[in-house]
């Protein structure tokens, strides 16, 4: 079971707190997003722009910072990592991404600070559990100066995680960074998968794949050439109707297996914006009805059933409760474990 950005259902992402809290629950794995600091520091952040999820934007000393970028795309404004120093960038404190759909997190809001690669590490290594990492536009970031994949593999690296049984996988979006990953280091790697779109990056590679067409039969062996496991979004496997709730599931599991790849979906969230609609809680017109948490279990439960080999999650406690259960009572289809 990974903890995505750490238990983040509990406490503001990225934290070491996050992650603390996930490996008390009982995670195998803990997931940091990694972005770069101006001189070249990763640190876990889900992106770069940093507004939702530090108290930046209450601190005058770096309004002069606040700026618009083109970043996969998208322009984006705000305040961004890879134009603070690691030493300013420890100034700020984390706050909740998501303070309508989890209130309760809000009450450690300024209490943690951004945590790099190598205290992660760390605290996975004194715990005793894995580390999944994901480089955030690694196009990007490669473009300013800052690529993220040398300074990653040098921190894994110098903690002696560079074997494939190494308790380690990478993650990315982009097949170019994966690939050259896989030629800088023999931890096994992740291809994620969305939904709709294409990979950025695949311009300058000249792989104009969409994440459809890689997640057929064809683009899994492809996959396998490079990667050891995709990380798909959930609804890949058990896709979504119109009125939200769940379709026949597809054959991406078994398709995965048969190239020689571990699935490892994401994200499975408790609350009911993020569930199915016949698995949600409560009248769906009450003002409350968002952040009422659902029958997250039952999901798990499914998706299990279906042989997937872990699961990214931001309630580990749930996930490791409905391994535990089911476990008790049959052997799963698949691992149901990270690694």
């Amino acid at each position: 079971m990974i903890g995505h950005r750490g238990a983040s259902g509990y406490r503001p992402e990225h934290t070491l707190e996050a992650y603390q809290l996930a490996i008390d629950m009982g995670a195998d794995f803990i997931e940091p997003d990694l972005v770069s600091t101006r001189d070249g520091v990763l640190v876990a952040r889900h992106e770069s722009e940093i507004s939702r999820t530090t108290d930046v934007a209450r601190r005058p000393e770096f309004a002069h910072l606040h700026t618009t970028k083109v970043i996969a795309g998208a322009t984006v404004s705000g305040w961004f990592t890879e134009d603070f120093t690691l030493a300013e960038l420890r100034t700020l404190r984390a706050v909740e991404r998501l303070p309508q759909l989890r209130p309760a997190n809000t009450a450690f809001d300024g209490l943690f600070q951004v945590p790099t690669l190598a205290e992660i590490v760390d605290l996975a290594q004194r715990r005793g559990v894995g580390i999944y990492p994901e480089t955030k536009h690694p196009t990007y970031f490669a473009g300013i100066g800052l690529p993220l994949e040398e300074p990653l593999v040098a921190t894994l690296e110098a903690s002696g995680l560079r074997h494939r049984t190494s308790p380690v996988f990478i993650q990315s979006f982009e097949p170019s960074s994966l690939r050259k990953l896989a030629e800088m280091t023999d931890v096994r790697l992740v291809q994620l998968l969305s939904v709709t779109g294409r990979p950025h990056g695949s311009e300058s590679t000249g792989d104009r794949r969409s994440y459809a067409e890689m997640a057929a039969p064809l683009g899994l062996r492809e996959i396998a050439g490079y990667a050891d496991g995709i990380g798909p979004a959930k609804e890949l496997i058990v896709p979504r109707g119109e009125d939200g709730g769940p379709m026949t599931p597809t054959s991406l599991v078994l398709d995965a297996h048969g190239a020689g790849l571990v699935v490892h979906p994401y994200t499975f969230r408790r609350e009911n914006g993020f569930l199915p609609l016949h698995l949600s809680a409560g009248n769906p017109t009450a003002p409350m009805y968002a952040q009422a948490t659902g029958d997250l279990l039952a999901e798990l439960r499914l998706f299990l059933e279906l042989g997937v080999d872990g699961v990214f999650t931001d309630n580990p406690d749930v996930a490791v409760a409905t391994r535990t259960r089911m476990l008790a009572s049959r052997p799963l289809n698949g691992c149901a474990r990270a690694g």
